[in-house]
């Protein structure tokens, strides 16, 4: 591919740091590797940007949020809603607890998680909505919110990939009572390795997530443990990594927003041939991915790949129609925006150290398929 999905030189401009960490880290008299002061550090750094309760680092994006789930006490006989399209730990967090992931339908053009929808699929055993934003699109947190406080539920947010983004003033991962962000490498702030974190305006719960990452434990007191926990500690060279980055995210982000918006410029007439852009504007966008709905999402992808594009299809089965969680669907249920999503959604290159000519190419090659192709 003259231009991969994802880029293979992710970190190039950063090997030669990443080299004197490992070796600064590997020789540090304290031989420190697992949540030590540069954990500390980033998880203040990012604390302060968001202006957080907390910020608690976990070992992936899945695994926090099980963690803030299982803060939050929801276990067997519980219920909660999840968008039906979307990455298969917002329902596998909620199995591994033993709870019950209820499925509700997506706003046909974003993909995000329809909130009538979500607020139609409460019961009385229902005790969190879980929303996702998804590729480039934030859900509809305000609305969500609302539900939530009507209902007396609990809201976690799956930001997972929308660090960066930003809703009625609100930044991702703080509109619920928690959320979550991913530092997997293709992530807004991938790094070499897994990893996440917690995000949260409630410091109680903030406390209880940062003793389940720790097999129960508190902290002060070694070996004694307070609750069941897991293994969900953060690598001390990542956490040095991502601090290295950290300055430079704004401008990372800066850079998908405007590659973002010339894709949308340049697709604005393609409704009519049958492929769709995300909406316009900023408010509400987070640039992990930028992707289209395509009538012919197979053949525009082949199109793509011989002009040397890669792309990327991601989620080919709605949530509840996988074979992992199929069992979780209610006899007779339907959602049919979702599987419209899954049959069409196609994503295109956004990174930020895309050339304007590369920009530019991958539109023209998007526009041929719609325009020419389409003429005969």
């Amino acid at each position: 591919m003259r231009l991969p999905f994802f880029p293979p030189d992710l970190f190039e401009g950063d090997r030669e740091h990443l080299l004197r960490l490992v070796h600064e880290i590997g020789t540090a008299p304290s031989q420190k590797f697992i949540l030590g002061e540069h954990t500390a550090r980033l998880e203040q750094a990012l604390c302060e940007q968001l202006g957080a309760a907390d910020v608690v680092a976990c070992g992936s994006g899945t695994s926090a949020l099980t963690l803030v789930l299982a803060a939050m006490e929801i276990g067997p006989g519980d219920e909660v809603v999840v968008p039906a399209f979307g990455c298969a730990p917002l329902a596998g967090a909620i199995v591994s607890l033993g709870a019950v992931p209820v499925f509700a339908d997506v706003d046909p053009r974003t993909m995000v998680v329809d909130p009538a929808d979500m607020e139609r699929r409460i019961t009385a055993r229902t005790k969190a909505l879980m929303p996702a934003h998804i590729f480039s699109v934030m859900a509809d947190m305000p609305r969500i919110a609302a539900v939530a406080e009507r209902h007396g539920l609990r809201l976690v947010e799956d930001s997972a990939v929308a660090q960066g983004g930003e809703l009625a003033g609100i930044p991702a991962g703080l509109s619920g009572e928690a959320g979550v962000f991913s530092f997997v490498q293709v992530k807004t702030f991938g790094m070499a390795g897994e990893g996440g974190v917690v995000v949260t305006r409630n410091a109680e719960l903030g406390r209880l997530v940062r003793m389940l990452r720790n097999h129960g434990q508190d902290g002060k007191n070694r070996f004694l443990h307070h609750r069941i926990g897991w293994n969900s500690r953060f690598d001390e060279l990542q956490a040095a990594f991502q601090l290295h980055r950290l300055p430079g995210l704004a401008d990372r982000l800066e850079r998908r927003a405007r590659i973002a918006a010339h894709y949308t410029e340049r697709f604005a007439e393609l409704t009519a041939h049958g492929v769709v852009a995300p909406p316009p504007g900023r408010e509400g966008r987070c640039y992990y991915v930028y992707t289209l709905l395509a009538e012919r999402r197979d053949a525009l992808r082949a199109h793509l790949a011989e002009r040397g594009v890669g792309s990327h299809a991601y989620y080919p089965l709605p949530l509840p129609r996988q074979p992992a969680f199929a069992c979780y669907a209610r006899p007779g249920d339907a959602w049919p925006a979702a599987e419209r999503a899954a049959d069409r959604a196609l994503s295109i290159p956004v990174y930020p150290h895309l050339r304007d000519t590369d920009v530019e190419y991958i539109a023209a090659a998007v526009r041929e398929f719609a325009l020419v192709d389409a003429r005969g």
